[in-house]
């Protein structure tokens, strides 16, 4: 397998994820983690049975790319009927060897599963609910080195954009929006006023936000590219293309652009 390639089983948890959803009532707890880099958010819920400490049910939410939801759909598999202290005992390596592996640049920026699930038994021992994860300002959220998407670090500010845009730098050239909310769909909007050539990619089948907005770039001439991830950033002195994996035919090709922004 291509260290860029998900498995078969791996596409198949992305395109039909498992457990989908939140839980609410009596012995709920929520654990979440995530990477503000990549933008990937796992949050994790079980019901554990008082009396015999085993986790009868178990959802997920993930906003991410296509090895987080595979993980996350997975890794409520693994955990459903297992006590907690068997569940604690589930790795990452747990999780990828269940999927039949993953790319290697996935292994740690996406595969954290496990952490949310480590996570939401930790606040069931401590008697923390849902909405006191959802109130806590100490919750931390797990940071993902940039360089796990190769080149992103290499062309920092010379093609790769995380924050402070300078538009005028970006005026008539070929500029790829990585979709990670409303916010990165309004830019992309902004930024047709300054350039024809704008795309804003998404891992799912559909842009994440909002349908009066979705109307918006509808009507817009911005490129919405759909079920694809940016594996890597390509360029001599500055960025001049990409390499993108196309989650539907599982497939790898290069496009031309001149930025990529990520926020």
């Amino acid at each position: 397998m291509k260290s860029t390639q998900y498995s078969e089983k791996t596409l198949d948890h992305f395109r039909n994820p498992r457990n989908v959803g939140t839980l609410e009532g009596d012995n709920i707890a929520m654990g979440r983690v995530g990477n503000p880099v990549c933008g990937d958010l796992m949050e994790i819920y079980i019901q554990i049975n008082k009396e015999t400490d085993v986790i009868e049910d178990i959802k997920f939410k993930t906003f991410g790319c296509g090895s987080a939801v595979a993980t996350s759909s997975m890794i409520t598999e693994i955990a459903k009927g297992k006590t907690i202290d068997e569940a604690l005992e589930i790795t990452r390596k747990d999780v990828a060897d269940e999927l039949d592996g993953l790319p290697p640049v996935k292994m740690h920026c996406s595969n954290l599963a496990a952490d949310a699930l480590h996570e939401a038994i930790k606040n069931y021992r401590e008697g923390k609910t849902a909405d006191d994860v959802d109130s806590d300002p100490d919750i931390k959220y797990t940071l993902c080195n940039i360089n796990n998407i190769p080149g992103t670090n290499e062309f920092l500010n010379k093609g790769v954009y995380l924050k402070d845009i300078n538009k005028d730098e970006l005026r008539d050239k070929r500029i790829l929006v990585l979709e990670n909310g409303e916010d990165s769909a309004k830019l992309a909007l902004e930024l047709e006023d300054i350039s024809g050539r704008v795309i804003l990619m998404t891992m799912g089948k559909q842009p994440r936000i909002q349908d009066e907005l979705k109307s918006e770039l509808k009507q817009s001439h911005v490129k919405i590219l759909k079920q694809s991830e940016l594996m890597e950033v390509l360029g001599t002195n500055s960025v001049e293309k990409v390499k993108i994996h196309d989650l539907d035919e599982d497939e790898e090709y290069e496009l031309f652009v001149d930025a990529v922004i990520i926020i």
